[in-house]
Protein backbone atom coordinates (compact mmCIF):
# COMPACT_ATOMS: atom_id res chain seq x y z
CA UNK A 1 0.00 0.00 0.00
CA UNK A 2 1.46 3.81 -0.55
CA UNK A 3 1.65 6.43 2.50
CA UNK A 4 -1.78 7.99 1.83
CA UNK A 5 -3.63 4.48 2.61
CA UNK A 6 -0.98 3.75 5.48
CA UNK A 7 -1.80 7.11 7.17
CA UNK A 8 -5.42 6.95 6.55
CA UNK A 9 -5.71 3.81 8.03
CA UNK A 10 -3.41 4.26 10.92
CA UNK A 11 -5.18 7.78 11.34
CA UNK A 12 -1.34 9.62 11.26
CA UNK A 13 -0.59 12.14 8.61
CA UNK A 14 2.13 10.97 5.78
CA UNK A 15 4.49 13.39 6.61
CA UNK A 16 4.40 11.73 10.18
CA UNK A 17 5.13 8.68 8.60
CA UNK A 18 7.73 9.55 7.16
CA UNK A 19 9.52 11.45 9.92
CA UNK A 20 9.16 8.18 12.06
CA UNK A 21 11.30 6.98 9.07
CA UNK A 22 14.03 9.76 8.75
CA UNK A 23 14.60 8.95 12.78
CA UNK A 24 14.33 5.63 12.45
CA UNK A 25 11.54 4.60 14.51
CA UNK A 26 9.89 3.05 11.45
CA UNK A 27 11.74 1.33 9.03
CA UNK A 28 12.62 2.32 5.75
CA UNK A 29 9.54 1.74 3.04
CA UNK A 30 10.33 -0.47 0.10
CA UNK A 31 10.30 1.61 -2.85
CA UNK A 32 8.38 0.76 -6.16
CA UNK A 33 9.83 1.25 -9.94
CA UNK A 34 8.27 4.77 -10.01
CA UNK A 35 9.54 5.68 -6.59
CA UNK A 36 6.68 5.65 -4.20
CA UNK A 37 6.98 3.98 -0.61
CA UNK A 38 5.35 0.60 -0.57
CA UNK A 39 3.92 -0.54 2.79
CA UNK A 40 2.84 -4.19 4.19
CA UNK A 41 0.33 -4.99 6.84
CA UNK A 42 2.72 -4.72 9.04
CA UNK A 43 2.94 -0.98 8.74
CA UNK A 44 -0.37 -0.64 9.78
CA UNK A 45 -0.19 -2.71 13.03
CA UNK A 46 3.10 -0.42 14.06
CA UNK A 47 2.26 2.89 13.37
CA UNK A 48 -1.04 2.16 15.35
CA UNK A 49 1.61 1.26 17.79
CA UNK A 50 3.87 4.28 17.81
CA UNK A 51 0.56 6.62 17.63
CA UNK A 52 -1.00 4.89 20.98
CA UNK A 53 2.52 5.48 22.58
CA UNK A 54 2.68 8.90 21.64
CA UNK A 55 -0.97 9.47 22.34
CA UNK A 56 0.37 8.62 26.01
CA UNK A 57 3.23 10.95 25.47
CA UNK A 58 5.98 8.25 25.93
CA UNK A 59 9.11 9.90 24.38
CA UNK A 60 10.44 8.67 21.16
CA UNK A 61 13.80 7.12 23.16
CA UNK A 62 11.42 5.18 24.80
CA UNK A 63 9.27 4.10 21.68
CA UNK A 64 12.18 3.00 20.30
CA UNK A 65 13.18 1.34 23.32
CA UNK A 66 9.83 -0.61 23.33
CA UNK A 67 10.14 -1.93 19.83
CA UNK A 68 13.51 -3.46 20.20
CA UNK A 69 12.11 -5.12 22.92
CA UNK A 70 9.04 -6.81 21.11
CA UNK A 71 11.85 -8.05 19.11
CA UNK A 72 12.30 -11.02 21.65
CA UNK A 73 8.97 -12.67 22.12
CA UNK A 74 10.72 -14.64 25.61
CA UNK A 75 12.57 -11.36 27.74
CA UNK A 76 11.16 -10.35 30.75
CA UNK A 77 8.57 -7.35 30.49
CA UNK A 78 10.14 -5.41 33.69
CA UNK A 79 11.86 -3.42 31.53
CA UNK A 80 8.21 -2.11 30.08
CA UNK A 81 6.71 -2.28 33.31
CA UNK A 82 9.54 -0.07 34.49
CA UNK A 83 9.14 2.49 31.34
CA UNK A 84 5.22 2.65 32.10
CA UNK A 85 5.95 3.53 35.69
CA UNK A 86 8.61 6.46 34.70
CA UNK A 87 5.49 7.72 32.52
CA UNK A 88 2.68 7.69 34.97
CA UNK A 89 5.12 9.36 37.62
CA UNK A 90 5.52 11.97 34.79
CA UNK A 91 1.88 12.63 34.23
CA UNK A 92 1.43 12.47 37.94
CA UNK A 93 4.17 15.43 38.41
CA UNK A 94 2.62 17.11 35.38
CA UNK A 95 -1.09 17.00 36.83
CA UNK A 96 0.35 18.41 40.32
CA UNK A 97 1.82 21.17 38.96
CA UNK A 98 -0.77 21.99 36.45
CA UNK A 99 -3.36 21.86 39.07
CA UNK A 100 -0.87 24.42 41.43
CA UNK A 101 -0.77 26.62 38.36
CA UNK A 102 -4.86 26.36 38.31
CA UNK A 103 -5.32 27.50 42.47
CA UNK A 104 -2.79 30.53 41.49
CA UNK A 105 -4.51 31.04 38.23
CA UNK A 106 -8.14 31.11 39.88
CA UNK A 107 -6.59 33.05 43.35
CA UNK A 108 -5.44 36.16 40.52
CA UNK A 109 -9.11 35.76 38.54
CA UNK A 110 -10.76 36.67 41.84
CA UNK A 111 -8.60 39.04 43.28
CA UNK A 112 -9.19 41.81 41.12
CA UNK A 113 -12.90 43.72 41.17
CA UNK A 114 -11.94 46.84 40.06
CA UNK A 115 -13.14 48.53 36.98
CA UNK A 116 -9.72 50.43 36.10
CA UNK A 117 -6.19 49.41 34.99
CA UNK A 118 -4.18 51.65 37.47
CA UNK A 119 -6.02 49.70 39.90
CA UNK A 120 -6.13 45.98 38.85
CA UNK A 121 -4.83 44.01 41.75
CA UNK A 122 -3.79 40.78 39.35
CA UNK A 123 -1.27 43.25 37.51
CA UNK A 124 -0.05 44.38 40.78
CA UNK A 125 0.66 40.40 42.13
CA UNK A 126 1.64 39.70 38.75
CA UNK A 127 4.63 42.46 39.04
CA UNK A 128 5.29 41.51 42.79
CA UNK A 129 7.67 38.42 42.92
CA UNK A 130 6.64 37.65 46.37
CA UNK A 131 3.15 36.64 45.46
CA UNK A 132 4.33 34.05 42.82
CA UNK A 133 1.76 31.52 44.54
CA UNK A 134 -1.05 33.68 45.81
Amino acid sequence: MQISQLAKLANVPSKTIRYYEEIELLPKAVRNHNGYREYNAGGVESLIFIRRCRELKIPIKQIKTLIQMQADKNSSCGEVDSLIEQQLAKVRQTISELTMLEATLYKLAKSCSNDIVDNCEILKKLHNSNNNNS
